[in-house]
């Protein structure tokens, strides 16, 4: 009986022990599973939300071990998870829609960038465009592939202006800074990001910077957030609503904190400035938190808001063999308890 009593004692001591662990150090004890996560470009400071979800531990918490590769673009970053190297990743709506158009089995659960980050950028002393009718008789400063001029003529036709009376010079994008701040054209487009940079620059050169984000003129486009395979969601609904769970947790950490989570994507990314990276940060930040999500959360998306941004790409973009809107997004990964910005 003695003994009988002191096995009890035991099993007793035991259980009280681990009822005092942190809460999720059990968790920790058992075999991460391995995530790898593709971004839409190179490593740049708009992506230090991922990389702070590492460093402060929200995947580990959710027993994942996450790894990130860099991309060339959101169409290979859809490649990538179709082929199996990435099993998430970071991609566009209207990449989405094409990639769908085209056979490509991804659907989106969670929206990053509630605002689409297309920018037109002028200066003060030049084309100063802070109005839409002054795009009709723009020179811009764009590239002969790139998606960006198609998204605006589809603006300017939405709102009632001729999209042929925008010029587009030919421009690549390493050369489109100076080519503006040297007056060889009035206007360029870039992702609303380059803005603290040619802020910057346009001061060194005694003008303002005039940015034309057109998200906030009219323009509603679903734009970034986390994808993965019809397949990969199927088979592993629990690991996805994890890491959409730690990944927004990040994003919340990042956007409240941006110095340490510069700081923390800088131990990844020895490359980058963290003070440059702050900046992007509060770009990123004013796509990100709207009205929908301040009351949803971090990641929550409208399905009549997706299917408008669908919309537009086969009225305005002209995509043909479009997708259902119901086939580009996928519900109940998102946590139950939300994100709050």
């Amino acid at each position: 009986m003695a003994r009988l009593n002191g096995l009890v004692l035991t099993a007793i001591s035991a259980l009280t022990l681990i009822s005092a662990l942190p809460r999720g150090a059990a968790a920790e004890d058992k075999p991460l599973t391995k995530i790898t996560f593709s971004l839409d470009f190179i490593p740049l400071g708009r992506h230090a939300p991922w990389y702070a979800a590492i460093a402060e531990g929200y995947f580990k918490q959710e027993g994942l071990d996450v790894s990130i590769i860099p991309s060339q673009g959101t169409a290979q970053t859809i490649q990538s998870i179709e082929a199996g190297t990435a099993q998430l990743g970071f991609t566009d709506v209207p990449s989405l829609v094409l990639a769908r158009a085209n056979g490509a089995k991804v659907k989106m659960v969670a929206v990053n960038y509630e605002k689409a980050p297309y920018a037109i950028f002028s200066l003060n002393t030049g084309a100063n465009v802070t109005q839409i009718k002054q795009l009709e008789g723009l020179t811009l400063g764009s590239g002969a592939g790139s998606f960006t001029p198609k998204v605006i003529a589809g603006f300017m036709t939405q709102h009632g202006l001729d999209p042929k009376k925008l010029t587009i010079s030919n421009v690549a994008p390493p050369a489109r800074a100076s080519a503006l701040l040297s007056g060889q054209v009035p206007s360029i487009e870039f992702f609303v990001m380059a803005k603290p940079g040619l802020e910057a620059a346009a001061k060194a050169k005694g003008a303002e910077l005039r940015t034309f984000l057109l998200a906030d003129h009219g323009l509603t486009l679903y734009s970034n957030g986390i994808v993965a395979s019809d397949d990969y969601l199927a088979k592993n609904p629990d690991i996805v609503r994890r890491f959409v769970r730690a990944s927004l947790r990040g994003w919340q950490f990042a956007l409240k904190d941006p110095k340490k989570a510069a700081e923390d994507q800088a131990k990844f990314v020895p490359s980058l400035d963290p003070a440059k990276s702050v900046a992007e940060i509060a770009v990123v930040k004013d796509l990100a938190v709207t009205p929908y999500v301040e009351k949803h959360g971090l990641g929550s998306f409208d399905p009549a808001e997706m299917k408008s941004s669908l919309d537009f790409m086969v009225k305005y973009v002209g995509v043909t063999n479009a997708p259902a809107a119901t086939d580009l997004y996928a519900t109940g990964f998102l946590p139950a308890k939300p994100v709050k910005p």
